[in-house]
């Protein structure tokens, strides 16, 4: 009985590998998270079954990889929706709501955001928010309230240069 066993997994030892010389690095990625994860799963029912490890506990260690879907998940439950639509949206799509408050910027003030004097090109415009928006972006550490005020001062000043 136990030949069969050796002679089956060695099959599927054999499988397995010639499939992962034909993945790709991206999704070769994804197969050894999922090996893992596997593992860990077959290891964690493992120390159930021998009573090493209590069932809740390895029920909460089992959820922990779920986490990464868990705005996925949310988004299926309509109570949910609202908020995570707001999420999505940031900080700018909430601003146009109250855009009746909103003071509206200077050609002065955009020039000092950007660091630039009146009367700039567009080009300068344009190479000086880009600098600024590449430190000040909110994926790169920044916030959305700078990131917001960069975009309004470049889009006052290219108003004003052309017209």
């Amino acid at each position: 009985m136990s030949w069969i066993l050796g002679i089956a997994l060695t099959a599927a030892v054999f499988v397995i590998l010639k499939q992962w010389g034909a993945l790709s690095p991206e999704k070769k990625k994804d197969a050894v998270w999922k090996i893992v994860l596997v593992v860990g799963g077959a290891l964690l029912l493992f120390m159930v079954l021998t009573g090493r490890v209590h069932v809740l506990t390895a029920a909460v260690a089992a959820l922990i990889p779920l986490l990464r879907k868990l705005p996925g998940l949310l988004s299926l439950v309509p109570q949910f929706k609202d908020q995570l639509g707001r999420n999505e949206r940031g900080a700018g799509a909430g601003r146009q709501d109250s855009a009746p408050n909103r003071s509206v910027m200077s050609v002065s003030e955009a020039c000092d955001v950007l660091g630039l004097t009146p009367g700039c090109t567009a080009a300068e415009i344009v190479a000086a928010h880009r600098r600024l928006i590449q430190k000040l972006h909110p994926d790169r550490g920044g916030n959305d309230y700078l990131a917001a005020k960069i975009n309004e001062a470049r889009d006052v000043l290219l108003r004003s240069a052309q017209g």
